[in-house]
């Protein structure tokens, strides 16, 4: 039998962007948050004299090919590891091939995990040596080999756990609109230019951010008070334990956390800006603790503290747009310790 593997999505809580670099790239400072919602990678590998590897999925959209991110990782795996092997690695796509939910970087790690079992190896082994190669495969691939709440930095592949939040409602919604990621950092770049954002200047300003975050989430919630079931993750009818507050509210993170690509995304997906206020429903009782895009879009959320305020907001949208332009799915934020503990289909 292969071995079942959850691929995790993940939503970025805050997004700060630096100015473009001489390199290229852009530094960060973005806190990631996995989430219950997931795709199965199923995995199969046996030693062999020489390395190959097949790659089916339900989703004909998904790469069949080295172009494939958990290819990719399986591959470099192997070299690293100066091991070879038959693999097989089939893909069960829930979650949208792009985004801005991290689809394609958690199948790769879920495919890691999936080889990892397959073969035996130890991850006490190599622990440093997968983060180097998680982020040679994309930068915010390291993430998942944390899981809960991270601190991403650099180009989002320097990465650093927080303190998790307690798990929240989440609504995602993936309206039926295509966001390029180079021509949303190609319209940021003009931005920095207009504004005389300098690299200098944006590294300071993302320090700055990078301390306020870890020093926020320090305080969000002591520890082994996260309000999760046994099992570490809420039951479908379960609401928040204790006082009806989030950290998200009680440590003031999201009175300033933000995403920088909202600037230059919003402009020009109007529709987007008013998928963000539908989910926030300030003013009302149901509002959201926190709404977002995420990553560069498409897709955005919104938090909850209860499963009837998550319900609300998405009553909202249905009388707003049709579901064929605008899907929503209900889920949950995923602590650290659940995330590991979940991620292996027994």
């Amino acid at each position: 039998m292969p071995t079942a593997v959850r691929s995790h999505a993940k939503i970025n809580l805050g997004l700060h962007i630096g100015a473009p670099r001489p390199d290229g790239f852009h530094s960060l400072a973005t806190v990631y948050q996995t989430l219950e919602l997931h795709d199965i990678v199923a995995v199969t590998a046996r030693t062999a004299s020489a390395t190959s590897i097949r790659l089916t999925s339900n989703d004909e959209r998904v790469p069949l090919d080295e172009r494939n991110t958990a290819w990719k990782m399986v591959e470099l795996a192997l070299k690293m590891l100066r091991c070879t092997a038959e693999v097989e690695i089939h893909i069960e796509k829930k979650l949208p091939v792009q985004g801005g939910l991290g689809a394609g970087s958690a199948n790769a790690i879920a495919a890691l995990v999936g080889l990892e079992v397959e073969l035996g190896i130890s991850v006490r082994s190599w622990l440093t040596r997968r983060l180097e190669i998680a982020a040679e495969v994309g930068s915010d691939v390291p993430l998942f080999l944390i899981g809960g709440t991270v601190l991403g930095l650099d180009r989002g592949q320097e990465v650093y756990p927080l303190s998790d939040i307690e798990p929240v409602w989440c609504v995602v919604t993936t309206p039926d609109i295509g966001v390029s990621t180079p021509q949303a950092f190609r319209d940021w770049d003009a931005l920095c230019a207009a504004e005389g954002l300098t690299q200098n200047a944006s590294q300071a300003k993302l320090s700055e951010l990078s301390r306020a975050y870890a020093s926020a989430f320090s305080g969000g919630i002591p520890r082994g008070q996260q309000g999760t079931g046994s099992s570490g993750v809420l039951a479908n009818d379960e609401n928040l334990a204790g006082p009806q507050e989030s950290a998200l509210v009680r440590t003031g993170i999201s009175s300033w956390i933000q995403n920088d690509f909202e600037r230059v995304v919003f402009p020009q997906h109007p529709s987007l800006a008013e998928i963000k206020r539908i989910l926030a429903g300030t003013g009302t009782p149901e509002a959201a603790l926190h709404a977002s895009l995420s990553g560069s879009g498409s897709a955005l959320f919104g938090l909850y503290l209860t499963r009837e305020n998550a319900e609300a907001a998405q009553a909202r949208l249905s009388d707003r747009f049709h579901e064929t332009e605008v899907r929503s799915t209900l889920t949950r934020t995923l602590p650290r310790a659940a995330y590991w503990r979940e991620m292996l289909v027994q």
